[in-house]
Formats: structure tokens, sequence, C-alpha cells
């Protein structure tokens, strides 16, 4: 039994350079990779100019049954977050506020996924979007261990992926050493992927961390059409119990 997790920041449903939205061309694109749970940073769940519904409602719609949504960011236009979009329903789910400041409203939304098929085991799923800087970074990393501590009992499979901003590469020895969180490119390949900007991809800040879920495969999102479809690249990875 297998799960295919990917996960992309889609910039607000814009291209890279704020040049045009792209979401329905985004949506085609991850649908032809048939993937049973996406995770998303910087989802509008609410905008006055730029959505008219909420952008994980517009991707989930006819594909993905089930979703959740972590409203982070608040301005007078509307709001932003994050987003979980499954093919397996949520037993349940929470978003919970991991910001250092109001400069950078963050959040870690949370699901627990099951299906008949797994004879009641459930699977934890969560996406986040950390800071920039490193020091806001580690407070966001204690707080998200802290939180798998109390939600995620030993032996229950978890799944944590987004956008970590992790450019100087210091979080993925805490994940696996405090955790036992295993960075499935890193795990696969030798090294984070590079994801950000899309277009020259240098820094590898999108990350798929997994435990108690043996890595099938791990692919990387680049070239055309992806280096234009946002301002990152995004990752998919093939998950087995």
């Amino acid at each position: 039994m297998k799960i295919k997790v990917m996960t992309l920041n889609i910039h607000k449903g814009f291209s890279l350079f704020n040049q045009r939205p792209i979401l329905q061309e985004l949506k085609a694109e991850i649908r032809s990779h048939a993937v049973d749970v996406l995770c998303l940073q910087e989802v509008l769940g609410e905008h006055k100019k730029h959505a008219t519904r909420p952008q994980f409602e517009m991707i989930a719609d006819q594909i993905w049954k089930h979703y959740a949504y972590g409203k982070n960011a608040v301005y007078s236009n509307g709001h932003h977050g994050n987003a979980i979009l499954s093919q397996f329903p949520f037993l349940e789910f929470e978003n919970f506020n991991i910001s250092n400041h109001r400069f950078e409203q963050r959040g870690v939304l949370h699901g627990v996924i099951s299906a008949p098929e797994w004879k009641g085991r459930r699977v934890h799923v969560m996406t986040a979007h950390l800071d920039l800087l490193s020091s806001g970074r580690m407070r966001q990393v204690d707080r998200i261990l802290g939180l798998i501590r109390m939600r995620v009992k030993p032996g229950e499979p978890l799944i944590l992926a987004g956008d970590f901003n992790d450019w100087p590469e210091e979080l993925s020895h805490r994940f696996l050493a405090e955790a036992g969180l295993l960075e499935t490119h890193l795990n696969r390949f030798g090294e984070h992927a590079r994801t950000y900007p899309s277009a020259f991809p240098v820094l590898k800040l999108d990350r798929i961390y997994a435990r108690d879920l043996a890595v099938e495969s791990v692919q990387r999102l680049s070239g055309p059409p992806w280096d234009s479809l946002s301002d990152h690249l995004g990752l998919l990875s093939e998950l087995r119990f």
C-alpha cells in the first residue's frame, strides 16, 4: 500500500515574478501525477481581488475529495495559509499558530487520514511554512517537535512537508535525531533538492519528511512547465507502509 505525496509553495496562485495567474495550469499538472496527498503553502483562502473562492477548493474540485485549510496570514484584502488535499478521509485536523512575530505569520496544519484498506491504520500529515531567519525557524522546529510528541503515537506513520526556508540546511538532522523523520530526497540522493527560485533553482527550501514509511521514489518537479508555475519547484515522493 502506497501514498503519493506532493508538496508545493503555490505563490498565491501566481507564476514566477507574479506575471500571471496560473491556478488552472497548476491544477492540471498536479493532476497528471495522480497525487494522493497534496501539501500546499501560500494558498489564498480569501482575497477580494485574486480569489473569488478559496484556492484550495478550486484545486481540489473533482479531484481530491477531502481538504483542510489553516489560515495563517491575515490582511485587509483576505488571508492565506497552508492546505492539505487528500484522496483519503480526514479523521481530524487542526491548525497551530507557530508565529514568532506579526511580520511573519506562520502555522503548521496537522491532519490525520485513514482509509478502509489500511485496516485501521492512521497516517499523520503535517504541512508548514517556516520563518526566513534561522533563530525563528529553530523556535518553530521546537514547537513542531512538541506537537509530534503530543499528537503522534509511536508507530503511527507521519509525513511532514512544506517550505522550510532552510537554506543553511540546519533542520534535517534535528528532525531525524529528535523525531526519527527522514527527509526523502536526502535519503534517496544524499542531498536536499534545489527548489528555489524555480527558474534557476539554487536554494534547498522545500522538503518531504517521513517516519514509519518506506521511501519508494522521490522526484523534483523541474523544467517546463514547473519552472514557470510558481516561484518554488515541487517535490513528489511515493511512500509505502
